[in-house]
């Protein structure tokens, strides 16, 4: 990785931070390809049963760089740039069987915001503010975000925001069923590296589960998520982690589980 994307590992936690403040972390194609590489690794480890995702500075991410050359010049594919360097991005967070908490400590705009929305848990500070600015430059909310806005906050409020590109702030995207919960500034990085650190000690193949659960119901009829159900509920039913779920409900003691 170069230095624009940094990765630690601590207490099942991996942390991923966007480490471009001097330009608000603004996406380049080299810093797409170290994220995407971040996120293999923590799905690799076997250390990591969490992923923490967040920005430095005073922004989450202001989205692409429209200075990098990927995107700059007639020449330049936008589809392209896409296909592989964003789309993978956005398949691998929601293909992770790990917990994703992001942590939005101020503007996520264009594929900031959506790869933002991508996360499992999405946490924002007070002061943050989601913006898809995509039709200011004649373009289309990109990296998932025509998928996910509507099933976030309904098609009415998704086509104003793509539409008016105006910004949605914290509070407005926790009323709005567009994220999970607003901490003040001071907090954000407490709050949701004590949730991280919560899902890291809990069932991480039932975590994992529920995602593919959820996701496979957007498409799914109601026969086939119950089918998917089913399987899915056998399968963790022979787990280690269940057994030992049941027993410390039994037990009226804390579980500890192992991931397996």
């Amino acid at each position: 990785m170069d230095d624009t994307i940094t990765f630690e590992v601590a207490d099942g936690v991996a942390t991923i931070a966007l480490d471009r403040p001097e330009r608000l972390n603004a996406f380049t194609s080299e810093m797409l390809r170290d994220l995407l590489g971040a996120l293999r690794e923590a799905d690799a480890d076997d250390e990591v049963r969490a992923v923490l995702l967040t920005g430095t500075g005073r922004a989450f991410c202001a989205g692409q760089d429209l200075a990098d050359p990927a995107v700059s010049g007639e020449n330049a594919d936008l589809g392209a740039l896409l296909e592989e360097r964003y789309n993978p991005i956005v398949l691998t967070m929601r293909q992770i069987p790990k917990p994703i908490v992001v942590a939005v400590n101020g503007v996520a705009a264009g594929a900031g915001a959506n790869l933002a929305l991508a996360g499992d848990i999405v946490l924002a500070a007070r002061s943050a503010k989601f913006i898809q600015a995509f039709a200011k430059i004649d373009l289309i909310p990109d990296s998932g975000g025509t998928w996910q806005l509507p099933r976030l906050v309904g098609s009415a409020r998704a086509l104003g925001i793509a539409l008016l590109g105006e910004p949605v702030g914290a509070e407005q995207a926790k009323e709005w069923g567009m994220i999970w919960d607003v901490a003040d500034d001071d907090e954000l990085m407490d709050v949701a590296g004590d949730m991280a650190r919560t899902l890291a000690q809990g069932p991480t193949r039932a975590y994992g589960a529920i995602k593919r659960a959820m996701d496979a119901a957007a498409t799914n009829t109601l026969d086939e998520q119950l089918d998917l159900e089913r399987d899915m509920q056998r399968e963790l039913g022979r787990s280690d982690d269940y057994r030992e779920g049941v027993a410390a409900f039994m037990e009226k003691r804390t579980p500890r589980f192992t991931g397996r």
